[in-house]
């Protein structure tokens, strides 16, 4: 039996400059951190040749081809697994519709484990590689690379996308101190709503909307820049302007429901924030001076309050027993 324990994420700036028809011409920018909640993915040895496959429904199949979870299925057959296993996932909050990455937090996980099953040790490097592969290439998902990045080494990174084959992922350089304070600064809330992120990110149109991506890019290297100097507040500010960014990319990635809740966190004294993911539902992160947080969260009562710390590790085994 083998069990991973992969990160999910929250993206500050430089969103959507992740895309591959993007950064490979102008080049992309992200800020990102993994956080403490997790997906986990148990893998384990059948008696017979049987594919079970247990998340939010049970499947039961013989045949690779004919497993209904496409992650599961593509990875599977990239690792040249064809029966005879059992393929579990948990995870700590509702993966559907988060923002938080979990669809490339189960691939990069499941893969990590699948390797480990054949006794291959991957490099976290190429984990990343291949989820993407999976998402973007194989089953053709409207998405950019920092999910499989962020959650294969977790961590605060800036992303510097600078080629199709030249990705660095570099820790961003702060303080303790700076990270301590933004850490305590950061607050997360439901928006009681779900979306397909598919759907939201399929409507964007990258050419058309070259210079907000820009702009998008060039608040990620200021964000990058601010930590370093230990300006953690600054970080709200360019998300607020981010914010406002990113709802000119897409209609969809906002409706009255979430405008009002961001509204009303603002009045109570937010610095700023933003929807995290593709938009439209999920969670919405915000920079709150802890003086001002109980304020906060009077005024989105009503909105479940997700409490997390930033992960300094990526993908990881935290059981290998092989029989």
């Amino acid at each position: 039996m083998i069990i991973t324990k992969t990160p999910l994420r929250i993206s500050f700036l430089g969103g959507n400059t992740d895309f591959a028809e993007y950064y490979k011409k102008y080049g992309g920018a992200v800020l990102t951190t993994a956080i403490d909640k997790f997906i986990y993915c148990i893998v384990k040895k059948r008696f017979d040749d049987m594919i079970y496959i247990n998340y939010s429904i049970k499947e039961k199949v013989t045949k690779v081809e004919d497993i209904k979870h496409d992650l599961v299925r593509e990875a599977m057959n990239m690792v040249g697994i064809v029966n005879g296993i059992e393929i579990t996932f948990l995870s700590d909050i509702p993966a559907e519709g988060s923002g938080l990455g979990s669809s490339s937090a189960v691939t990069v996980g499941l893969l990590n484990a699948l390797y480990q099953y054949i006794g291959v040790s991957m490099p976290l490097g190429q984990l990343a590689s291949k989820a993407c592969h999976i998402e973007i290439d194989i089953l053709k998902k409207p998405i950019g690379v920092q999910d499989q990045i962020i959650c294969a080494y977790g961590g605060f990174r800036y992303l510097r996308l600078l080629s199709e084959t030249q990705v660095e992922t570099l820790k961003v350089n702060m303080n303790h101190e700076t990270s301590d304070k933004l850490q305590a600064s950061l607050m997360m809330f439901y928006t009681n709503q779900t979306r397909s992120a598919d759907r939201i990110l399929k409507k964007m149109n990258i050419k058309k909307n070259k210079e907000i991506l820009d702009k998008n890019k060039h608040l990620a290297v200021l964000g990058n820049q601010s930590l370093e100097l230990g300006q953690f507040v600054a970080i709200g500010e360019l998300m607020d302007n981010y914010w406002d960014l990113k709802k000119k990319l897409n209609n969809a990635v906002t409706n009255p429901e979430i405008d009002k809740m961001y509204k009303k966190a603002k009045k109570a004294g937010a610095i700023g924030g933003k929807i995290l993911g593709a938009g439209g539902g999920g969670f919405m992160l915000l920079m709150v001076d802890p003086s001002n947080q109980q304020k906060v969260r009077e005024a989105l009562k009503g909105h479940n309050e997700l409490k997390f710390n930033f992960e300094p590790y990526g993908t990881r085994s935290i059981f290998n027993i092989q029989e």
